[in-house]
């Protein structure tokens, strides 16, 4: 299915280099497998995984940022070498304020992706707002776009392509794999 976009949101992706989401619900279902020993196990979708690549290939650096510390998340993000992971103890905000200054972006450069209800205030600070399908009503009436498809199951990939195509670097991406 083709997505349509309107030209507010066009330019708003037009502009972003620097692009942030959160990890539980929107890299991932939500679900987080905990066996007795305690090492949690999390499902990554592949498809997302490439879509943060050709994100970081095209100039627009990624960053992740969590409330809850996971070593699944940390191995996803040192495989696919994320430019940056947080883990927010002070909040959201001063977190996506942290890598934004290292990023030496605006808010209006950021885009953000979330699900819930921890995501609100970054989402009502940055250039784009992303909430992906399963996010709660909250965070889709704070958004500028809204995934058609749930995170975890092809969510980022649908907001990079975006990104690129409003970018007007989908052809170079398309070029890459010509191969």
């Amino acid at each position: 299915m083709a997505i349509e976009i309107t030209s507010e949101l066009r330019a708003r992706l037009g502009r972003i280099s620097l692009f942030l989401c959160d990890v539980d619900g929107v890299l991932t279902d939500a679900t987080v497998f905990v066996p007795g020993g305690g090492a949690e196990f999390k499902a990554f979708n592949i498809q997302d995984g490439l879509g943060l690549v050709n994100l970081r290939r095209h100039g627009v650096k990624v960053g992740w940022i969590s409330s809850r510390y996971s070593a699944s998340t940390d191995a996803r993000a040192k495989e696919l070498q994320i430019d940056f992971l947080e883990y927010a103890t002070s909040g959201k905000v001063a977190a996506v304020e942290t890598i934004r200054e290292k990023a030496r972006v605006t808010w209006t450069e950021v885009c953000y992706a979330g699900d819930d209800l921890v995501d609100l205030a970054p989402l009502r600070r940055v250039g784009a707002a992303i909430a992906v399908a399963n996010a709660v009503d909250e965070v889709k009436a704070a958004a500028h776009y809204v995934t058609l498809v749930r995170g975890g199951a092809g969510a980022v990939r649908e907001i990079s392509d975006l990104i690129l195509k409003s970018q007007g670097k989908w052809d170079q991406v398309l070029a890459g794999y010509s191969y």
